[in-house]
């Protein structure tokens, strides 16, 4: 997101998002969003993930290939932590705590172990979309850009594929991820939801919620084949 030049000239972005997301990169406010990360970064603030990770969601996963949308909050705000997957840290990476809860649930969903780390690429390169509602974040400040300007283009992202496609399963963990139901046909996706798996509310009804399975099974029955949430060591 340079400064002398369009929005979508320098940034990692796979064509079939590009072409979707012209309005929102040329909209005031990833205008006015823009300006504000260029100045986080003038004033010495950290911000994750890197600049060339911001939108490595929409780049690990084509629109075509999207089966499965996972949304989270916003980064992880930890140095070398955010990668641009929602709820993702790349290998040797300790496994923050929501990621643990979702590794636990995993195994009791589906009976798998364990990963031995925590990177999701594996899923991305599946059809698994692992978006952020807020695609940025100030080091050490959870939800610091929460109110910035990154609502209106996940918005746009994901009516984007409740409009062309169809049999999708959105997993909305947390308030701030359902409040994307909003706009999601659920007569047309599926649409899951559940507390957040952060340790604050993840007993609250995450933990046991099934979504892996569920969401497998609605994917077969809908002619998709089902995801494989193992990770490869």
């Amino acid at each position: 997101m340079s400064s002398d030049a369009p929005a979508t000239d320098r940034i990692r972005l796979h064509p079939s998002w590009k072409a979707r997301l012209q309005d929102a990169f040329a909209s005031p406010g990833m205008a006015e969003l823009r300006s504000f990360l260029l100045q986080e970064r003038e004033l010495g603030q950290a911000v994750y993930p890197p600049a060339a990770e911001i939108f490595a969601a929409l780049d690990s996963t084509p629109f075509e290939q999207v089966r499965v949308v996972l949304l989270g909050q916003d980064p992880y705000h930890g140095p070398g932590q955010a990668h641009g997957l929602s709820f993702s840290v790349r290998r040797g990476v300790e496994v923050p705590p929501s990621l643990a809860n979702i590794f636990r649930e995993l195994q009791s969903d589906l009976g798998l172990p364990r990963p031995r780390h925590g990177d999701l690429s594996a899923w991305a390169r599946q059809g698994v979309l692992l978006l952020n509602a807020s695609l940025t974040v100030r080091a050490g400040q959870a939800g610091s850009h929460a109110d910035k300007g990154w609502q209106p283009f996940t918005d746009a992202v994901l009516q984007a594929l409740d409009r062309e496609r169809d049999g999708l399963v959105f997993l909305l963990w947390g308030r701030h991820a359902q409040r994307k139901a909003a706009f999601l046909d659920g007569k047309r996706h599926l649409l899951l939801t559940a507390p957040h798996p952060s340790p604050l509310s993840a007993h609250a009804g995450f933990l046991g919620c099934r979504h892996f399975s569920r969401a497998n099974a609605y994917l077969v029955a809908h002619g998709s084949a089902a995801i494989d949430w193992r990770l490869p060591d």
